[in-house]
């Protein structure tokens, strides 16, 4: 422990009251845990409609910001901490709204030269009896995280999913209908602006990486570094810091792409978005890059500290 980490406050944002709060609950556990053993003093703070007050008597010299999701990962508690004036992790106000939103990343994206797939962006209501494009196709919402509500309409099926009009839908009402990209899923991490390793992932028993996959413990496999020719790994990582920076994102992010290696080696590489809230549960990918890299867990979650700021 080092006189400088035990005299830094830090409260751990966590939970919170999205659909992701049980992957917030064990990502800020394991970052809470991580930040005490490195020497800080820690809070563990449960996020709720009155975290402005709470963290006006907490007082603390840095918020680690661990909730996942909208309000976590959109801008909106960005946008709390910079009225408080507390220092915080991960990006600003701004490169968060917009990396949640996967239009207009893709805007931004496609405006740098990043390959996204064709997509278009439609009200679920105006799902009919026909196809809005030709399959295969994916309905992904436009502004949730983790995969949640993504399906995946396959070549063969004759009328759009029904699940899209249903009424228990629950991800809001725009939705965004994306060219499927068939081949390997693979994700890099950013630190500040270096691109660590590509990892590969690979489901076990899932047709792609969903929320099973991301969060249950053998639901899929990580291949780290990925086993694909050189110049697709440094294009993958050349990528990812480049959506990184012109959506404008600080601190830690991962890239998620598809790649299709079918009828070549180098293929078809596509970006898919950019988290900037990535998972630190003990199977997410952002902390194995690191340690990869050569830092720990303890080590990664420091960094991530000593990076907050304000008017990020």
């Amino acid at each position: 422990m080092t006189d400088d980490r035990s005299s830094k406050h830090v409260a751990v944002l966590l939970g919170g009251f999205s659909s992701e709060r049980p992957v917030s609950l064990s990502s800020g556990t394991a970052c809470a845990d991580a930040l005490e053993r490195a020497g800080y003093r820690v809070t563990r703070v449960d996020v709720g409609p009155d975290i402005a007050s709470v963290l006006a008597d907490l007082k603390p010299d840095v918020c680690f910001n661990a909730l996942h999701g909208p309000y976590g990962e959109d801008g909106t508690i960005q946008g709390v901490l910079e009225y408080l004036s507390i220092p915080y992790t991960h990006s600003g106000v701004t490169a968060s709204a917009l990396a949640m939103d996967k239009r207009l990343s893709k805007i931004v994206a496609k405006a740098v030269g990043i390959p996204v797939a064709e997509s278009r962006v439609m009200n679920r209501h105006d799902f009919t009896s026909a196809h809005p494009m030709a399959p295969p196709y994916v309905v992904k919402p436009v502004t949730e995280g983790s995969s949640f509500g993504v399906v995946i309409v396959s070549e063969g099926q004759s009328h759009p999913p029904q699940v899209i009009t249903s009424k228990d839908w629950k991800y809001g009402d725009e939705v965004m209908v994306e060219r499927y990209v068939p081949g390997r899923e693979l994700t890099c991490t950013i630190m500040g602006n270096v691109a660590l390793a590509v990892t590969e992932i690979v489901p076990q028993g899932h047709s792609f990486y969903d929320y099973d996959s991301k969060y249950v413990a053998g639901g899929s496999k990580h291949v780290c570094p990925a086993e694909i020719s050189p110049i697709v790994y440094q294009k993958i990582r050349k990528l990812s810091l480049k959506a990184h920076q012109a959506i404008g994102c600080r601190g830690v992010t991962r890239s998620d792409f598809r790649y299709d290696d079918r009828f070549s080696e180098n293929g078809e590489v596509i970006w898919l978005e950019v988290n900037t809230q990535p998972g630190m549960t003990p199977t997410s990918l952002a902390p194995e890059m690191a340690l990869q890299a050569g830092h720990s867990f303890e080590e990664f979650v420091s960094w991530i500290v000593e990076d907050a700021s304000c008017r990020r």
